[in-house]
């Protein structure tokens, strides 16, 4: 009723300020005959009102807040054109995905173009030269369709098993889309399938890698952070005989060699092959940087800081029953990054993780390295090698992974894939990918609880522990305090895609639930 009053008075007032009524218009004649004059719009008295200021003390105050949405779409209404949070999308001249789909992924393409052609220059075998000679113009084919900006097409059926699964994504969601009005997300990962395409479909070139020698030329360079890891961890780590029967002691030692250990696999990701196209040596060095010093100076620089929720739960007595658990990484890049992960312990392939260990055993990549650092690294090699043959080390593939899915659709998409992980103690996606994949690569505050983000993934039942650790290179960013991008947006505006920056985030999931499918 209160309401109702104040909106009547105010309506009142209303009328009352802005129509009084002329004097010249009060008709004081008797005579219901006499004609009442003409209004006379160019007295003053016509014109229109002036500005009336309402004091409106007993209101209530201001809103403040619209159109800043904390909580995205619900999950009905989530498809890979339509994600929770409005997308980054090519057009956007304001994001990263305005300067990778104009700039990065043409330069990144005229490359390996040019590394095809330097193979092709060593071939003398005419049937090959003429395979691959082919495979370049489908090359040349997709640089014009970037530059172009073209419709999306279907992916040409070269036998792979990931076929299906892009063209219902092409056909149901992107009918019409061109490189930069679809996603970001879903138009990068095409770019890189229609890549694939081209040699998949040849005779002799279906298994190239056009970044091979970038991987062995940024893995080569990579000299003194790789001794830096060799020459420590060689021989597995021992227990200092004075901590040894001290509970407490020995479980902070054990504590401090896991944050330490999770920084290296953190800071790995610093390198990035794709984002490494005009960097110098020394650039790199100061990347990959992986002393202690460097450890302790770079952790302020983790925004979104789960660390210790992280040791929390791999050294908890249930973690696994006390029976020494089940990780997985989910890995987006080779070369040293997967070095680090390595000592720690998608779209990295067998031969990468076989090149790398390999390498280590029988590689020359090191010549200016004294004798004593590479056997260091041969020792290293071949532990690792051992773990594979005894199941410490498993590589596995999946073809969801390599999809313009986001991790959202897990589940739906790849059922076997979501049930096989289910049975980890932890899962930990590294690199900014997939960290993308995870939160759907979307204009999501900055704010936003990591296990929100990630959405099915999160509160799914039978969903496993979720971790990722990635370096800032692109506009989404999840899981930190109030304020922090606030201030840095200020400071910093170049702070998204410096990879000054990082995240080590935990989701607890909805582990030994049983996972059921409709």
């Amino acid at each position: 009723m209160l309401d109702r009053l104040l909106l009547l008075t105010f309506h009142l007032s209303l009328i009352l300020t802005f129509h009084p009524i002329p004097s010249s218009y009060t008709n004081t004649n008797t005579n219901t005959n006499t004609t009442a004059p003409m209004t006379d719009r160019s007295h003053p008295s016509a014109a229109p009102p002036k500005k009336t200021n309402l004091v409106l003390g007993n209101l209530p105050p201001k809103q403040q807040g619209f159109g800043q949405v904390n909580y995205p779409r619900t999950p009905s209404r989530v498809d890979p054109n339509n994600p929770p949070w409005p997308a980054y999308r090519g057009y956007h001249e304001y994001s990263f995905a305005h300067a990778t789909m104009g700039v990065r992924l043409p330069t990144i393409l005229g490359k390996a173009i040019d590394d095809v052609v330097r193979t092709l220059n060593d071939e003398y075998d005419e049937d090959r030269i003429v395979d691959l000679t082919e495979c370049i113009s489908r090359m040349e084919d997709l640089m014009d369709d970037l530059q172009a900006n073209t419709v999306l097409r279907p992916i040409v059926d070269d036998g792979e098993g990931d076929v299906p699964l892009w063209n219902k994504e092409i056909a149901r969601y992107f009918r019409g889309k061109d490189w930069k009005s679809a996603p970001w997300l879903f138009a990068e990962a095409l770019h890189y399938r229609r890549l694939h395409e081209c040699f998949s479909v040849s005779k002799y070139w279906k298994t190239y890698d056009v970044f091979f020698r970038q991987k062995c030329e940024t893995f080569s360079r990579s000299g003194d952070a790789v001794f830096e890891l060799s020459t420590r961890f060689a021989d597995p780590w021992v227990i200092d005989e004075k901590i040894k029967n001290d509970p407490a002691k020995l479980l902070e030692a054990k504590k401090l060699l896991f944050h330490e250990l999770t920084q290296v696999c953190l800071w790995g990701n610093s390198t990035d092959l794709s984002l490494l196209i005009n960097m110098t040596e020394d650039d790199i060095k100061k990347l990959q940087s992986t002393g202690g010093d460097n450890l302790a100076a770079t952790e302020k620089n983790i925004l979104g800081n789960h660390l210790p929720a992280l040791w929390d739960l791999v050294s908890s007595p249930n973690f696994s029953k006390g029976e020494g658990g089940r990780i997985d990484f989910v890995l987006d890049n080779a070369g040293f990054e997967l070095y680090c992960d390595l000592v720690q312990v998608s779209d990295v392939t067998t031969q990468d993780f076989q090149w790398l260990i390999n390498s280590m055993c029988y590689g020359h990549l090191f010549p200016d390295h004294s004798e004593e650092d590479m056997a260091s690294l041969r020792l290293l090699g071949e532990r690792w090698k051992q773990y594979v043959k005894e199941g410490k080390f498993v590589y596995e593939q999946h073809a969801f992974w390599i999809t313009g899915f986001a991790f959202w659709h897990l589940k739906s998409e790849a059922p076997d894939l979501f049930l096989h992980l289910s049975e980890s103690d932890l899962v930990i996606f590294k690199g900014d990918l997939n960290h993308r994949k995870l939160t759907y690569d979307g204009h999501t505050p900055s704010n936003t609880p990591f296990d929100q983000a990630i959405g099915p993934l999160a509160t799914e039942a039978g969903a496993p522990p979720v971790a990722s650790l990635r370096t800032v290179k692109s506009d989404v960013v999840v899981g930190l305090p109030d304020g922090v991008a606030d201030r840095l947006d200020k400071e910093e505006p170049g702070w998204k895609i410096s990879g000054k920056y990082a995240v080590v985030l935990l989701s607890p999931g909805r582990p030994g639930e049983e996972v059921t499918f409709a």
